[in-house]
């Protein structure tokens, strides 16, 4: 096993992943897996699933699903502390420590691409030093900038356009903050290296998908979504992160606008820009697993429980 695989436990069935974009069916193909075979566990690859508090409007598992199938990676910190890649890497680390501890399969479950390909390919993410990029935002010449990059890091330097100021700065952050060169951490995203980990893809017709995601939406309504992102308006300011989750943000500016006595956004703009967002975000989800060829997909014209059976051959395959 590779660096790349050091967050698998020694000796342990290598996990599967079910993946695709939002609102794709893939959490009720893995609570099928887990029926079908009783010795599985599910691992969320959701960036707003760790959020407590946050359950209607990121989908999260129900109290009876929780019961019948054990997750992870599920309401681990408050919705107004920081939670990152590294943070990510950790629980999912550990819960897959336990998993195997235990002799159960792990299956990851999710469509948060970048922290999926943490997991899939062990990124080592370099932290972050606030008061070097500070010190690095002075100097407003990106040029100049890059220029002291490939000094300190030619390779880094390399990979990256003169002028693409956010990927220069934090290049330099790295760098100068850690005492190690940016590209010491390893080549990046942009790399997909053979993997233990077999990654399932369930694919639907973006018309579909579309659909789908407005059906959620109003179904969330019924849920009370609006109700509980009033809650979380109501207590301390939420993490730069958790505000931008998908459906609270136009709620809070909904929520932040009627306490205001402006006219706008409505409830009904509100929920309708949260679907073109999603719809967006979702043809984004596309393109990213789109890049990566170790995904075995798997087309469904409208339902994907129709693929139920594949995903079962697939992970028994995978495990025997």
């Amino acid at each position: 096993m590779t660096s790349a695989h050091r967050l698998l436990p020694e000796g342990a069935p290598p996990p599967l992943a079910i993946i695709g974009t939002t609102a794709s069916g893939k959490s009720s193909l893995a609570m099928a897996l887990a029926r079908h075979r009783g010795d599985v566990e599910l691992v969320s690859v959701d960036s707003m699933q760790v959020y407590r508090g946050m359950d209607i409007g990121t989908a999260k598992p129900t109290a009876a699903e929780q019961a019948e199938v054990r997750h992870h990676v599920i309401d681990l910190v408050d919705p107004w502390e920081t939670f990152e890649v590294r943070s990510f890497q950790r629980a999912v680390a550990d819960a897959l420590a336990d998993i195997a501890g235990r002799d159960r399969r792990a299956v990851l479950v999710g469509g948060t691409g970048l922290y999926l390909q943490a997991v899939i390919d062990g990124f080592e993410i370099p932290g972050q030093y606030p008061e070097v990029a500070a010190e690095v935002e002075q100097e407003d010449d990106t040029v100049a900038l890059h220029a002291r990059l490939a000094e300190l890091d030619p390779l880094a330097a390399s990979r990256m356009e003169p002028n693409n100021r956010r990927r220069v700065v934090r290049a330099l952050e790295v760098t100068l903050g850690s005492g190690r060169p940016f590209s010491s951490y390893g080549p990046g995203v942009g790399t997909r290296p053979e993997s233990p980990i077999l990654q399932v893809g369930i694919r639907l017709p973006q018309p579909v998908v579309a659909d789908r995601i407005e059906a959620r939406y109003h179904q969330q309504v019924a849920d009370g979504f609006l109700a509980e992102v009033q809650r979380l308006a109501d207590g301390p300011p939420l993490s730069r992160t958790a505000a931008q989750a998908l459906g609270y943000r136009e709620l809070l500016r909904h929520i932040e606008a009627q306490a205001a006595r402006r006219a706008e956004p409505t409830f009904d703009g509100a929920i309708d820009e949260a679907s073109r967002r999603t719809r967006a975000f979702a043809r984004r989800q596309r393109a990213w697993f789109r890049r990566d060829p170790r995904i075995t997909w798997l087309d469904a014209d409208l339902d994907p429980a129709s693929r139920t059976a594949d995903v079962i051959a697939l992970a028994d395959h995978h495990w025997a």
